[in-house]
């Protein structure tokens, strides 16, 4: 330690400023392959993730001596906290989100967990030694006294060096990817391409400047961009209006992935319930999630409207005052349905009590319709078996025919459950959040079945076309291995991509059942649901596809820029052959790239542009 105090105490000014951007760049390097993992496909990878921090830690740091001729140790330790914690709230998110924390879902943060539960579950021991050095950089900088003046024409390097590094950062970042910019959702390459800190500020610049689209955009303009949403209409089946006029009961199945189906833990079926179901049921054994950071609300979002969520945030908070086409309002034409939406948390979560008038609903039942005690709730709200129950006496009084809603929420990270509510025994691999969601998704399973039981005893059974349907993921990639393990798969991007199905299933009470494997994703939710409805899906400005017609060629587009076809999967910017998970040449995906990029493009216009409010009553 004397040892040290002797060498900090010959450190000019501008030399602490570099030593404490040199350790706070060396952190993020650590982070970012390690704790992000991102890709690595070449040496010119490493080079990236090497060079991107570098131009705009030195200008941050700068801002220490910018406004004097001093460097003020105060400001220098306070942007090294700043900056460690910047780091660290990105590592938590991403462990779990699998992505990087954006602007407007900072404004979200109750919506993703606030500091609760699902934080702790997410941290580790190890975590502390990012903080280790400002401990010792604290007691430093208090005990010892520098010379800390820096003179103008060093201070003139010193930023001409930051900036140039800056330069450099953006330079091999087009050279990596010529679309890096006007890909944006591909959030994975623009922080290995720039940098988390650059990232965040070009985050931030992208999010102030969404709201313009809408000031600039003209109707003409608006007309022009969405001709070529207009699809003719696919070809029907023996299927289309058999479900015509009846109501219908959605079901989002909180956390729910596919391989839950089927699946025995100890020689017990985690969902005994829906595997009966299923078998005379339409079961659509690849559809896939394709939320982003709105997760529950993002389906929803794509259920009922069937565009694309946001990349950044979600829909339901960012554009609720949009126009739009949805589900709702076209069962409202065409049979003048009555929409209600069940949900047992407050009605503030995600927005919905804003979103949903302007998705068309009638009735809201939230948290306060409910009740609610200590006992009966866990996690997010009011526990799904008493949910159901108490749900079912509003359905009583609802006109038909009517499309309600329902979100369950027991099944949610970090899948916790009281012993008396365990009704299956935890699974048994090294990752106890796999071990826990097992029992959470069969108490879920038990709440689906006490619904249709007491649905058949009230008389609303038969008369309604069911749709139950995961949101999206339980299981992060974080803990895939433990999900692996219990699975008894090796880790490949073809059972990567698996792990991203959830189960879709349609009733339809005295139907036959069958499975049907064409790829889909939940925006194809809508319009395969209309088809069986006997409702035309031409013109309903959407980018889904009716499943059972469905070209199985057209990728499933994911919000990150990756998708999967017949032939590919695209992820973390590598092409994979989809029968083996062979690397491929890119140019194999660039057709369907470019289809990618267009939905992706045009759906953002059309949410952030509010082209609706000119097309929507025209008809």
């Amino acid at each position: 330690m004397k040892m040290l105090h002797n060498r900090f105490k010959n450190l000019t000014g501008i030399q602490l400023t570099l030593l404490i951007a040199g350790i706070l760049w060396l952190k993020t390097v650590i982070v970012s392959f390690i704790g992000f993992n991102l890709s690595v496909q070449s040496l010119f990878d490493v080079a990236l993730i090497l060079t991107s921090s570098i131009g705009a830690l030195l200008l941050v740091m700068g801002i220490s001596f910018y406004f004097g001729g001093k460097v003020k140790p105060a400001i220098l330790f306070a942007l090294s906290v700043v900056g460690t914690g910047v780091l660290y709230g990105d590592l938590l998110y991403y462990r779990f989100y699998n992505d990087f924390v954006t602007a407007p879902i900072l404004f979200q943060f109750d919506n993703v967990g606030g500091l609760s539960a699902s934080t702790v579950e997410l941290m580790s021991f190890w975590d502390i030694l990012l903080f280790v050095d400002l401990f010792v950089l604290g007691w430093f900088l208090m005990k010892q006294r520098f010379e800390l003046t820096i003179h103008k024409e060093t201070r003139k390097k010193y930023v001409a060096v930051g900036a140039a590094f800056l330069v450099l950062t953006i330079g091999l970042g087009l050279v990596k990817s010529v679309h890096l910019f006007s890909e944006s959702y591909d959030r994975e390459q623009v922080v290995k391409s720039l940098g988390p800190l650059n990232y965040h500020v070009y985050d931030l610049a992208v999010g102030i400047s969404a709201p313009l689209q809408r000031l600039t955009m003209t109707e003409a303009e608006a007309v022009a961009s969405i001709e070529s949403l207009q699809q003719k209409e696919p070809g029907r089946t023996d299927l289309y209006g058999m479900a015509e006029g009846k109501n219908i009961v959605l079901i989002s199945l909180e956390s729910t992935q596919d391989f839950v189906i089927n699946q025995k833990v100890n020689g017990e079926e985690v969902t005994p319930f829906l595997n009966d179901l299923i078998g005379d049921s339409f079961y659509f054994d690849q559809v896939y999630d394709q939320t982003a950071q709105g997760k529950t609300s993002d389906a929803e979002f794509m259920i009922d409207t069937s565009l694309y969520p946001l990349a950044s945030g979600s829909v339901f908070v960012r554009r609720p005052e949009n126009t739009f086409y949805s589900l709702p309002h076209i069962l409202k034409e065409q049979e003048d349905y009555y929409a209600a939406t069940f949900h047992g948390n407050v009605d503030t979560f995600w927005n919905r009590n804003v979103m949903y008038d302007s998705l068309g609903y009638d009735r809201y039942f939230s948290k306060e319709d409910y009740d609610v005690t200590e006992g009966n709730s866990v996690n997010y709200g009011l526990k799904d078996i008493p949910f159901f129950k108490q749900s079912a006496t509003y359905m009583k009084n609802l006109p038909e025919p009517y499309y309600a809603k329902f979100l369950t929420l027991t099944n949610h990270f970090p899948f916790l459950l009281e012993e008396e509510d365990m009704l299956i025994d935890p699974a048994a691999t090294d990752e106890d959040v796999v071990n826990r969601y097992v029992t959470t998704v069969r108490y879920l399973d038990k709440s689906l079945e006490t619904f249709f039981e007491q649905l058949k005893e009230e008389g609303l059974y038969e008369d309604t076309v069911f749709v139950l349907v995961g949101d999206h993921y339980g299981i992060s990639e974080k803990y895939e291995a433990g999900l692996n393990q219990l699975l008894g798969e090796e880790a490949t991007i073809t059972t990567q991509m698996q792990h991203k199905q959830v189960p879709l299933i349609i009733h339809i009470p005295g139907q036959q059942g069958e499975t049907i494997s064409t790829q889909g994703g939940e925006i194809d939710i809508r319009p395969t649901l209309l088809h069986l409805m006997g409702i035309k899906t031409e013109n309903r400005y959407s980018f889904g596809h009716n499943l059972f017609t469905r070209d199985s060629d057209h990728p499933v587009i994911f919000r990150d820029g990756s998708f999967i076809s017949d032939e590919y999967i695209y992820k973390d910017n590598v092409c994979y052959a989809k029968e083996n998970g062979a690397a491929m040449d890119e140019q194999s995906c660039e057709p369907y790239l470019e289809t990618v990029r267009e939905e992706l493009k045009l759906s953002d216009k059309i949410i952030f542009g509010d082209l609706l409010r000119y097309m929507v009553g025209e008809e």
